[in-house]
Formats: C-alpha cells, sequence, structure tokens
C-alpha cells in the first residue's frame, strides 16, 4: 500500500501524513479540497504574482515568495524587483490545475496573491479593507465593523464582497477599474477612516495595537504591493480553517470556524460565491481620493510615533 498517487501528471506523495501540528487533517485532505475547489481559487490566483505558506513537518510555517529551483519548468513565472529586500523575486503563477496540485504536494497551505496582474503593477484590481477583531471571541464585533464598512461604501457609492478570513476576521474586496496604486491607497484610507467616524466605540484605524483597545481594527493598509490571501485559501490554524465567501445578509449567522478544508468543498456544492457575490468592477470618487490624499500613511505614521514613544521612555 501507498499513499502516492498522480494527478494531472503531477506525482503526490505522502498523503496520509499529518498536515501541521493541531490541523487535524492529513496532507490527502489539503489536496482532496484544492483539487475539488480549483475552478474557483484558480480564476482569483490566474496571472497574479503568488506567495504561498508552506508548511514542513516539526518546522514551523514559513512564507514562501520565490519559487524554488527544483519547480517544473510547466510552472509560470514572473520576476519582480523587491525594493524593500533589493533583489528580484520569482514569483510562481498558479494558472492551472497541474500548478495548483504541484504546490498543494509542496504542502502550500496558504494562497496569497498580489492584487494586481502580472505586468500592470500599477493597475490594482481591488481596494480591500481587513476587518480585525482583537480575538477571536470579538467574531461578532468584527461583522459589525464590516456593516460600517459597508456603509461607508454605500455613502460613496461603491460596494464590495465580503469573506472570511479564515482566521479570526473579515475581508471586504471592492473590484476597481482602471484606477492606480495611489489613488487606490488614498481611497482605502478615507474608507477606512469613515467607517471608523460611524462609530468610534466600536470601530479603529489606529495601526498601533496598544492604541485599539477592544475595539476592531479597520486595517487600511492592504495597498500597493500587498497581498491578500485568497478566497477558498485554508489557512494554517488548527481545524485548516478556510477564507470563504459569505453573503452580506449571512454575516450574522456564521462563525470563521464552520469552513473548513473537510467542509467547505461540500458546503459550496457547484456554485462560486466569490464570483457571483462580487460587483462589477468600479470608479473611485474623486472626492474620496482627495480626502485620502491627506490622511497620512498608517505603518509610517506608527513609525515615527512609535520612535517618539520611545524616546520619551528613555528621557
Amino acid at each position: 500500500m501507498t499513499s502516492d498517487e498522480v494527478r494531472d501528471g503531477v506525482t503526490l506523495t505522502n498523503l496520509d501524513r499529518p498536515l501541521f501540528d493541531d490541523a487535524g487533517a492529513a496532507k490527502r485532505d489539503l489536496v482532496d479540497y484544492l483539487d475539488a475547489v480549483r475552478d474557483r481559487i484558480v480564476p482569483v490566483l490566474r496571472d497574479r504574482p503568488l506567495s504561498v505558506v508552506r508548511v514542513r513537518e516539526g518546522q514551523a510555517p514559513f512564507m514562501q515568495k520565490n519559487v524554488p529551483s527544483y519547480a517544473p519548468d510547466w510552472v509560470r513565472t514572473v520576476t519582480v524587483w523587491a525594493e524593500s529586500s533589493q533583489r528580484r523575486v520569482s514569483y510562481a503563477l498558479c494558472d492551472d490545475r497541474r500548478t495548483l496540485l504541484w504546490l498543494a504536494n509542496q504542502r502550500a497551505v496558504e494562497y496569497h496573491p498580489a492584487l494586481v496582474h502580472a505586468g500592470h503593477w500599477d493597475r490594482p484590481t481591488h481596494l480591500v479593507l481587513d476587518i480585525d477583531p482583537p480575538s477571536a471571541e470579538a467574531f461578532p464585533r468584527a461583522v459589525g465593523a464590516a456593516r460600517l464598512v459597508a456603509l461607508a461604501l454605500a455613502d460613496a457609492g461603491l460596494s464590495g464582497a465580503v469573506k472570511t478570513s479564515g482566521a479570526k476576521g473579515l475581508h471586504v474586496f471592492v473590484p476597481l477599474e482602471g484606477e492606480t496604486t495611489e489613488d487606490v491607497a488614498a481611497a482605502t484610507r478615507a474608507l477606512g477612516v469613515r467607517a471608523e467616524r460611524l462609530d468610534p466605540a466600536l470601530a479603529t484605524t489606529a495601526f498601533i495595537r496598544e492604541d485599539r483597545g477592544d475595539r476592531v481594527f479597520v486595517d487600511s493598509t492592504r495597498s500597493g504591493g500587498a497581498t491578500v490571501v485568497a478566497a477558498y485559501s485554508p489557512r494554517v490554524r488548527p481545524g485548516v480553517p478556510v477564507s470563504f465567501p459569505v453573503a452580506w445578509d449571512d454575516l450574522d449567522r456564521i462563525t470563521p470556524g464552520d469552513f473548513t478544508v473537510r467542509t467547505a468543498a461540500r458546503l459550496l456544492r457547484d456554485a462560486d460565491p466569490w464570483a457571483d457575490l462580487m460587483p462589477e468592477p468600479q470608479r473611485l470618487p474623486r472626492d474620496l481620493v482627495e480626502e485620502g490624499h491627506t490622511i497620512p500613511v498608517a505603518r509610517v505614521q506608527a513609525m515615527h510615533e512609535g520612535k517618539r514613544r520611545a524616546r520619551a521612555r528613555r528621557g
């Protein structure tokens, strides 16, 4: 008996080994799940520089951006200059079932595509707001904060789709057409501030964790070269939950733990809710963009504030 098999020309190995500690799942569960949802997840990965989180038995999970040298020559790649690390990075492009299966066999559990297509580096396809509650138990508050974002979007004449992050929060995606990275980043900041303004006791845009208290963080920094975990992607967490699309009206009836590699494909049946719930691409209102350009970049502001507080403590 062997736990190895071949699918679409890809040799799959050690399928009956545990996926990782506390997974409650084997490598086979990961491969079977990704194969079952391939017609839904490949479209959200296709032609996008892809980072993955891999697991190896006995090791901590790690993010992989560079495609390893032993990758088959049929795995498409795109090379990008990474300003932060001052090096060239060759990202995988997961364009088909065969590449998805190969990545799954490498124990790539999480799939984090860029918000741009390869070769269109200054044209984000989506604006994203990450709704991050202070704890998993505070998920109902994350739902409340997501609804504030939906109100801010509607007030600006925009609409979006929502999914669980696969961790403890939610992601709101707004599809765009013809916008620049700089303007999308500005609009994202403005929407975060507008949502916070609607209920500052519930939502905050404070980037420094100690400033948030028990409020839900509306993270407006997922722009530019950022990645966001894909819809339908598993996560390296106990039970292997999945980032799963949810209708706005159903948010009060679900928890992130409802969707795992063991349950999600069965819940989908023949549907593709991420495609079905996503609005048509939209243009950003100019007043929203202009407001956003007056709001400081959260990471930069937090860095300066952290240095100021450090100096104050030393003094």
